[in-house]
């Protein structure tokens, strides 16, 4: 079926029935763009009337409501926690709400937009491995599945640096399957080499093209990009049948990875150029199926429209073809 047939179905049928349902849930910052729900009683509720089998969401304001919500829908619910001082009091309301696992990120930018010196990359590891530590004990100590999440800050290798020393069965890793091509990371190495940390995910299709800087990419919607997107998630089911999948759609304009600028290279100096050379033999050789996306061209109701389209474009293809 392609987009625009399904679209059309979409909006004959929205009315008259509930949309089949997948076993992917479906995180907040699938929203990220345009409507940025702030509610997550309302946040459920929407992921539910899409099809939706789970949420991942910041922390409902009565968690014992919000886990009988849950209950009542079928849906399982993953929690977006601070990582800072108030984390073990987060993992205890989100485990009054029913999470069955929380997800932490270290940075909320990019490495390479967000330092301009060694120093400031160099002040950020010594701070955010302390607050790594703090978070690991916390997640042992509550008995909590604690996820910290691959988000354009630590490479593959750092990764695996980081499980080693802190990971355990219940800290690892929230594995995404495209923010690490941005640090010119294979993306099948990366779900290989951390599916067996991965206490929950973040699925997303990629695709690039040249920029006069490096090169643009793009989340899509799944099968219009160019990563293999059954591969992906049949290795992480293999490695950890428990864990969910969880969406992450972010429908925007591309983002730049300034790869070909001295600027990217100034946290990386030592990384070896064979990462260069394959992320930008890929990004030659694997064209996208699609146009990359360009939002600015749209008015506000368009990209509404779009962002949620596609996000109901991806449980139906993850239901019909990757199982979920």
């Amino acid at each position: 079926m392609t987009r625009r047939a399904f679209s059309a179905l979409a909006a004959t049928t929205a009315a008259s029935a509930a949309p089949p349902k997948s076993q992917m849930g479906v995180a907040t910052t699938c929203y990220l763009s345009y409507w940025r729900p702030r509610d997550m009683d309302e946040f459920l509720t929407y992921c539910h009337s899409i099809g939706a089998g789970g949420a991942q969401s910041g922390l409902p304001k009565d968690p014992k409501a919000y886990r009988a919500r849950c209950e009542q829908l079928g849906m399982w619910y993953e929690a977006m926690l601070p990582l800072n001082d108030s984390l073990p009091a987060a993992i205890e309301q989100a485990k009054l709400a029913g999470a069955v696992a929380g997800r932490v990120g270290a940075l909320s930018g990019r490495r390479y937009e967000t330092f301009d010196t060694m120093a400031k990359w160099q002040a950020f590891v010594a701070d955010s491995r302390a607050k790594i530590a703090m978070a690991s004990k916390a997640a042992a100590a509550a008995k909590f599945p604690l996820a910290l999440e691959n988000h354009k800050d630590w490479t593959l290798e750092e990764m695996l640096e980081l499980m080693k020393e802190f990971g355990h069965e219940h800290f690892g890793v929230l594995l995404d399957t495209g923010n690490n091509i941005a640090l010119l990371d294979d993306p099948y190495a990366i779900v290989e080499q951390l599916a067996p940390y991965a206490l929950s995910t973040h699925l997303k299709d990629m695709a690039w093209q040249k920029h006069p800087t490096g090169f643009e990419m793009s989340e899509m919607p799944f099968g219009e990009g160019t990563l293999d997107m059954k591969r992906m998630i049949d290795t992480i089911r293999k490695a950890r049948p428990a864990t969910k999948m969880t969406l992450e759609m972010i429908t925007r304009n591309p983002l730049v990875v300034p790869c070909l600028t001295a600027k990217y290279w100034t946290t990386m100096p030592n990384r070896p150029a064979i990462f260069l050379a394959g992320t930008l033999n890929a990004v030659e050789n694997l064209k996208p199926r699609q146009p990359l996306p360009r939002m600015d061209t749209l008015d506000a109701d368009q990209r509404l429209r779009h962002e949620a389209d596609n996000v109901k474009w991806c449980l139906n293809v993850a239901r019909e073809r990757y199982g979920l």
